[in-house]
């Protein structure tokens, strides 16, 4: 098969290890960057143009598309299913997950356990929005942050006011969610893919970090999840039609919270930690949904 790595970075250990695998199995794999290819919208025939050639020879994608490229990477992957090439996450589902409000309602109307959360339109009246959750401390996140940045832990009214003034002030719009105690500056991390949990790992944050990723210094250990978490992870994958990605949740005493689902989720990590073979799964999903 001829298998594209939407990337724009050829060196990540992500990126690589997905071509190690599709070449053991015998496909042609490339890396191509999503911002230099050009889409050539025309009647019955759209296509993609990218250096010097047209990708009309594509049989599936990997969008590997960065959270800073959202928009013309997702225009790149709708291009590609317009072509009819598989793709292992759709254009709709990648922005789907990158909007968390849009994710979060979508997920609890699921059914799905999650911190109480607060979304308001640059609210004056704070107090009543930390009420809403229960009081502090809380966590206020940009709508738009990634791995860690822009989450703030506010451990006293006076500090959430101030963060909230501070963010309203720069028209950021933020959620505020419940700080869980408990989960003690660790989560999970569900690695799925064709809606089935194959990996899971506890990430910890480090000494008097709340925030676990592994960006932040965090450290990673293999777990086995329960089948409460288990079935967060999976139902989390389908509410959000996304077959491969990573799910990120708490565990609490009222059992597994989700915090969010990750359409590009990082192999480094999770096969390092459970030493499982992650981006063999991912290559063998493509092979099974394109008959090839």
């Amino acid at each position: 098969m001829n298998i594209v790595i939407l990337s724009r970075n050829a060196n990540l250990y992500s990126t690589d290890r997905l071509v190690e695998e599709g070449e053991k199995r015998g496909h042609k794999i490339e890396i191509i960057d999503p911002l230099k290819c050009d889409i050539i919208i025309e009647t019955e025939k759209p296509t993609i143009f990218y250096k010097d050639r047209y990708l009309d020879y594509v049989d599936a994608i990997i969008p590997r598309i960065g959270a800073s490229v959202t928009f013309y990477g997702c225009a790149v992957v709708r291009q590609f299913e317009m072509m009819n090439v598989f793709t292992t996450a759709s254009s709709e589902a990648i922005l789907r997950s990158r909007d968390k409000l849009k994710s979060l309602q979508r997920l609890s109307k699921a059914g799905i356990g999650m911190p109480k959360t607060v979304f308001t339109n640059y609210s004056r009246d704070v107090e009543e929005v930390i009420e809403h959750v229960g009081g502090v401390p809380v966590i206020i996140k940009l709508l738009e942050g990634t791995q860690g940045l822009g989450v703030v832990l506010a451990e006293s009214k006076n500090a959430a006011e101030s963060v909230l003034e501070a963010f309203n002030g720069l028209e950021a719009r933020v959620i505020v969610q419940e700080f869980i105690k408990e989960a003690k500056g660790a989560d999970l991390r569900a690695l799925v893919v064709d809606g089935q949990v194959v990996g899971a790992m506890k990430r910890q944050g480090k000494e008097g970090e709340f925030r676990s990723n592994l960006h932040r210094g965090g450290s990673a250990n293999i777990i086995t999840l329960s089948d409460a978490e288990t079935q967060v992870a999976m139902k989390a994958s389908q509410a959000l039609k996304l077959p491969v990605c990573g799910v990120d949740m708490l565990q609490s005493e009222r059992g597994p919270l989700l915090l969010e689902v990750n359409s590009s989720p990082g192999l480094e990590g999770i096969e390092n930690a459970t030493g499982k073979n992650i981006a063999k799964n991912i290559i063998n999903y493509i092979e099974k949904n394109t008959n090839k």
